[in-house]
């Protein structure tokens, strides 16, 4: 009678996996399809070189970012699954403390750009205007209310009409021949139309009202702390490059560098679906007990994440140039090559993001910031290495390597993280994984 149960609910639990994957799935399509055309028009308009410059300061917004969120949303959903009762006290609190480091970010940001680039008052404003999307991303946090609760599908429709309201938005800019400052905005302008459309989902579905606690708020930070250094290490190894080719080169080198990006993060979010589904299930298979059940659901994940990404790879390799020939025109050849070295990052990149359940299951959390560290000190060398060298194909080499050594390298050395890293090379290997 326990095995029929417990088959049956495993059977539900998949069940509502692929329905949440498949809502965040089809969001996203809709967003890429929209991100599609209007980046593309976007770009062609401002040019490599304005197209840099706004993609140089939402580079701060997001080496910033992992301060804003303090790391609570790597241990929030394991908050409600072990505290269902005080889930309204965990956002409020989450919400609150990521508000007072929102702004203490954004006035760094703009004092940072003020000293680095102080002759150069276009780029200060560029990037002070991309940092207001930091004070309305906090209510981030909530999608993962909803993501606890299988109901992705809420948060895909609010984030599809926040979406659509800033093609809209870049549409108009288009139409009436703005200055790049108007694009710069256009990044906030999403985060405050989904602010503003979470509370109010939030609200009708029932959620607690928001409570700010000092007990909750020493509880979320004591779990999350470990993931504040380690945050910033990510953020300084993957926001490094553009950074650093600004600074060594130019802007120009900025916008084909993120044009190669931006053209390998077009369906990611597949990967971010499948993470995001499995992450209560893996939460609950380990507070189970089930160990087995655990690791080889951590396996399927690895490999899905894995082999997914490198048939997308394999495609961006040998079809890239044409992409971008085709999409973004002449003026943005010269990032093919940065786009054929790059699109190898992606599988490494998201393996280390599907490791956080499994960091958040066994209380390693303190160990990523070892990683880290090393991944951001070892990718700063090799910007400043290869960027004179190659340019933005240099800082793509120096990304692709340091994504390698960050997942798969690093953890074998460490005793703690050393079973992790022999999931990830058993999926790898495809061992196990049915």
């Amino acid at each position: 009678m326990n095995k029929t149960f417990y088959d049956l609910k495993k059977r539900l639990l998949n069940n509502k996996e692929i329905k949440n994957a498949g809502w965040i799935i089809s969001g996203r399509i809709f967003q890429m399809v929209l991100s599609l055309i209007v980046g593309l028009l976007t770009a062609r308009y401002l040019g490599p070189s304005n197209y840099g410059l706004v993609n140089y300061g939402a580079s701060y917004v997001a080496l910033f970012s992992s301060i804003c969120t303090l790391g609570i949303n790597s241990v929030i959903i394991k908050e409600f699954a072990d505290n269902p009762d005080e889930q309204g006290t965990a956002l409020g609190t989450a919400i609150f403390l990521r508000a007072i480091a929102a702004v203490f970010s954004a006035a760094m940001i703009i004092v940072i750009v003020s000293v680095i680039d102080r002759n150069e008052s276009l780029t200060i404003l560029v990037t002070a205007l991309c940092s207001v999307a930091l004070l309305f991303h906090i209510f981030d946090t909530i999608n993962y209310w909803f993501q606890f609760r299988y109901e992705s599908k809420v948060t895909a429709m609010v984030a599809l009409a926040a979406y659509s309201v800033v093609s809209a938005y870049k549409i108009a800019l288009l139409i009436l021949g703005k200055d790049v400052q108007w694009f710069a905005f256009s990044t906030s302008v999403d985060y405050i139309v989904v602010a503003i459309l979470l509370l109010l989902v939030y609200r009708k579905h029932g959620g607690q009202c928001f409570k700010i606690s000092i007990a909750k708020a020493r509880s979320l930070l004591s779990q999350s702390y470990h993931y504040i250094l380690a945050g910033m290490m990510v953020s300084i190894y993957g926001q490094t490059d553009k950074l650093m080719l600004k600074q060594m080169l130019d802007e120009t080198s900025v916008g084909y560098y993120s044009t190669a990006t931006a053209i390998c993060s077009m369906w990611v979010f597949i990967l971010a679906a499948i993470i995001d589904s499995l992450y209560p299930t893996i939460i609950r298979l380990y507070n189970d007990g089930n160990k087995k059940a655990f690791e080889r659901k951590n396996r399927q994940l690895y490999a899905i994440v894995f082999y997914v990404s490198m048939f997308v790879s394999v495609l961006f390799y040998f079809f890239g140039g044409f992409v971008i020939k085709i999409l973004y025109g002449d003026a943005y050849i010269p990032a093919i090559m940065p786009l054929k070295v790059v699109s190898w990052y992606t599988a490494f990149s998201y393996l280390g993001t599907a490791r956080n359940a499994w960091i958040v299951c066994e209380n390693k959390q303190k160990y990523l910031k070892y990683i880290y560290i090393g991944a951001a000190i070892i990718n700063v060398m090799m910007n400043a290495i290869f960027i004179p060298l190659w340019g933005a194909t240099g800082a793509a080499f120096a990304s692709l390597v340091t994504q390698i050594i960050t997942s798969l390298i690093l953890p074998l050395f460490m005793k703690e993280l050393k079973s992790n890293a022999k999931l990830m090379f058993e999926a790898i290997l495809l061992k196990d994984v049915k």
